[in-house]
């Protein structure tokens, strides 16, 4: 049997206010081409299908043609929720969907019963454990200890002896967590309580293969625990990952092979810096006008319009940061005393300590315009 392991899809995502729908889609149009040419028969989704509970109608749209699409393949997926999505919504109607050949797991319910799916050489049992929300998990089957070690310990035991009664049967879990010995980026929702995130991988013992999701970088946390990571990047902490799915062979005796499959890149992240004059003219930089980029500005004083001046030749900067070479006049606090000067004498000091050149003319009246208006409209009241 032949799987393919993607998750964390994040459908209805932005990035830096830019919205990914198109990106989401042409990764999609990817993954149905990945499903057909490598002969997939099962895809997994281990988790965060959407990027929040509630998701853009766009997003829902682009996920319902998804798994059409997929199941077209003559493939066969099993899905999971993440912490992103919501547990109870994501469960509607599961039972009638099973008919179609899609199985999503959503349900504490649900946890330790398979589905099974026959090949070759006999049944497979997928068994589908939803990010499990440790509180939720406890009251749900009154555990003794809270945590998500405790949660996903006793999902894994439901697991294992459900297994135990299938001889001969091989197994694939599907589990969203932070297992240790990953490696987080910036754009995951913390999912730790009482600063105990991790969970061991030794948790999945018994399995054939387990298919992580919530880490957004391809990662082997074992030979049979393995994430592989966001089909897209979420945040400029993970400008040097390398994007895809996980095509997962199995045999007679279970696992048999791993190969990763690069995904296609919509645009490249990279983090710059330097003087604005030197980004705007040297021929270097040039290499960079497509890419999605974060912009550190190093000129001594903060330069005036930044953002517009530098997406002139970058126009696909989305963030600035400013960090002058040799400190920063800001670091030095503002101490005059303002109860006897001017609203135009403090907000030009700000302008001026914020920026470290005074204010232009044109902003000196813009700021009397301002505090006109807010006298004229105090003096109404």
């Amino acid at each position: 049997m032949r799987l393919l392991h993607t998750s964390d899809w994040h459908l209805g995502r932005s990035f830096h206010r830019e919205n990914l729908i198109d990106a989401q889609a042409a990764f999609l149009d990817h993954l149905v081409d990945t499903i057909a040419d490598q002969r997939i028969d099962v895809v997994v989704v281990s988790g965060d299908l959407y990027d929040r509970a509630l998701p853009p109608v766009d997003a829902v749209r682009l996920f319902d043609t998804a798994l059409g699409r997929i199941r077209a393949t003559g493939a066969r997926a099993v899905l999971i929720s993440g912490n992103h999505d919501s547990m109870t919504r994501m469960s509607f109607a599961t039972g009638l969907i099973d008919a179609s050949g899609v199985h999503l797991r959503s349900s504490l319910d649900g946890v330790g019963t398979p589905v099974v799916i026959e090949d070759a050489h006999g049944p497979v049992a997928f068994y589908g454990i939803p990010y499990l929300d440790p509180e939720i998990a406890r009251h749900h089957w009154d555990l003794p200890e809270r945590g998500h070690t405790a949660a996903l310990g006793h999902a894994m035991d439901l697991v294992r002896a459900d297994l135990a009664e299938r001889s001969g049967t091989r197994s694939v879990v599907l589990s969203h967590a932070f297992v240790t010995g990953g490696e987080p980026s910036d754009s995951e929702r913390d999912i730790s309580v009482g600063g105990a995130s991790h969970v061991s991988a030794a948790v999945y013992d018994g399995v054939d293969y387990v298919a992580l999701g919530h880490l957004h970088g391809r990662q082997t946390i074992t030979p049979s625990v393995r994430y592989p990571g966001s089909p897209l990047a979420y945040s400029f902490s993970e400008e040097h990952h390398v994007k895809g799915c996980w095509i997962v062979d199995l045999d007679a005796d279970g696992l048999a092979g791993c190969e990763f499959l690069p995904a296609p890149v919509p645009r490249p992240l990279a983090r710059i810096r330097g003087r604005i004059e030197d980004l705007l003219t040297r021929p270097e930089w040039e290499a960079y006008t497509g890419h999605w980029l974060a912009v550190t500005l190093t000129d001594p004083r903060r330069p005036a319009h930044p953002m517009d001046r530098l997406r002139e030749r970058f126009p696909h900067a989305l963030l600035l940061e400013f960090d002058p070479e040799g400190g920063t006049e800001r670091s030095r606090a503002v101490t005059s005393p303002v109860a006897d000067r001017s609203e135009r004498e403090v907000i030009g000091d700000f302008v001026e300590w914020a920026r470290g050149t005074p204010a232009t003319p044109e902003e000196e009246a813009l700021v009397n315009a301002a505090i006109e208006q807010v006298r004229l409209h105090e003096g109404a009241r």
